[in-house]
């Protein structure tokens, strides 16, 4: 095949990229309903929708009927369609789900780990690796969230995980899979604006807190990563007491008074071997030290809040991880704090602060989501199609 040819072959799967998308972004959505949103006539709609039909890419079935109209159908994944292997690692475990391309998750896996590199890339390999067995030619990508600063699928530094820089792309083995790797915050973030609190909001702010905070910026579904894709470290911005050294490197950062370790610090415990853990059994103490720290974990999250308000202007901020429990244990403290720090124009209608719809799922559907934005583009799609149409 020419190059020219190849173009212009690639070039006819606009529509059928489109609708495969739209079919990951509304599970269950009907022929009727795609053909509204892309603007398609009912002729256009059947013929493309076949053409998904004979290449496995869907399936149809009758739609419940809903009084006078034409029948339609509901667009579902074809069983022997293309699939996305997700993975999120963070700290004390990695988790896996094949996904197809409606965005369920299939077959999910935990593990727990270690915090060794070595360790951990080689059991997530292991994973990947039988998986492609399993699976052979459907599936296509390895998407992967993870716990830190990560660029061109390599890991910069995950205080987290108590790792420094570390090449991402020995989990993929000898398989020949591409790799696409990214922060969990961001992707947690990307889930929630595709299918989840922020789901239609043009500009939305992502916080999640685990042991230390992440987040993300979201542009009309498209995070802001960065000149390096690196963006979204607002654990890092020095919000914080600039006596206290952050494990990043910087001073002062705003992590360093949100989470297990703030809370620790300040009821007098040594640093916690688990922040994670550790904020989870201060959350359900009732006692009123507990209940103190847990409220200055709440005013620095709120307050911080306010500052990125004042800087991005979201429609919406959702919250992940433990800025839930953080919040819900001491939503006075947090309100005060958010209002107080907003600029004034912002305080007569201040952006909502929801709780994420995925909650811990979020970086692994956010994974997904990249996934399935990779399967959905054109080459993807004509390579699919390639032994087909040979």
């Amino acid at each position: 095949m020419t190059v020219h040819s190849a173009r212009l072959r690639r070039g006819r799967w606009q529509t059928a990229a489109e609708v495969l998308s739209l079919m990951g972004r509304q599970p269950g959505i009907t022929r009727a309903a795609v053909a509204r949103e892309l603007r398609l006539s009912t002729s256009s709609a059947t013929e493309v929708t076949a053409r998904l039909r004979e290449l496995q890419l869907l399936t149809e079935t009758p739609a419940p009927s809903q009084g006078r109209g034409r029948p339609t159908t509901v667009l579902q994944p074809h069983p022997r369609g293309p699939l996305v292997l997700a993975v999120n690692l963070r700290q004390g475990t990695w988790r896996s789900a094949v996904v197809s391309l409606d965005g369920t998750l299939h077959d999910r896996v935990t593990i727990t780990h270690h915090r060794q590199p070595e360790e951990v890339l080689g059991s997530i390999r292991a994973a990947v690796e039988a998986s492609a067995a399993q699976y052979g030619d459907r599936l296509r990508v390895v998407s992967l969230a993870v716990a830190g600063t990560v660029r061109e699928n390599r890991l910069m530094q995950a205080s987290t995980l108590g790792w420094g820089e570390v090449d991402l792309c020995p989990v993929v083995g000898e398989t020949g899979l591409p790799l696409l790797a990214g922060n969990d915050a961001t992707l947690g973030g990307v889930a929630e604006t595709r299918t989840g609190a922020a789901a239609g909001a043009r500009t939305a702010l992502h916080l999640i807190v685990e042991v230390g905070l992440g987040g993300t910026l979201i542009l009309d579904g498209k995070p802001a990563s960065g000149a390096t894709g690196a963006g979204g470290e607002y654990g890092h911005m020095p919000f914080g007491d600039r006596a206290l050294h952050c494990p990043c490197g910087a001073r002062g950062c705003w992590d360093l008074e949100i989470d297990g370790r703030a809370l620790a610090r300040r009821l007098g415990d040594d640093a916690p071997e688990d922040p994670f853990v550790y904020a989870e059994a201060v959350f359900r103490r009732t006692d009123a030290e507990a209940s103190a720290a847990v409220a200055l974990s709440a005013t620095a999250l709120g307050s911080g809040i306010a500052g990125l308000v004042n800087a991005h202007d979201p429609d919406v901020i959702t919250l992940g991880g433990l800025a839930v429990p953080i919040r819900a244990g001491a939503p006075a403290a947090f309100a005060t704090a958010y209002r107080d720090g907003l600029m004034r124009f912002h305080r007569a209608s201040p952006p909502p602060v929801l709780d994420s719809t995925h909650g811990p799922d979020g970086p692994l559907r956010g994974a997904a989501a990249l996934g399935l934005d990779h399967l959905t583009t054109e080459p993807a799609l004509a390579a699919w199609a390639e032994p087909s149409l040979s």
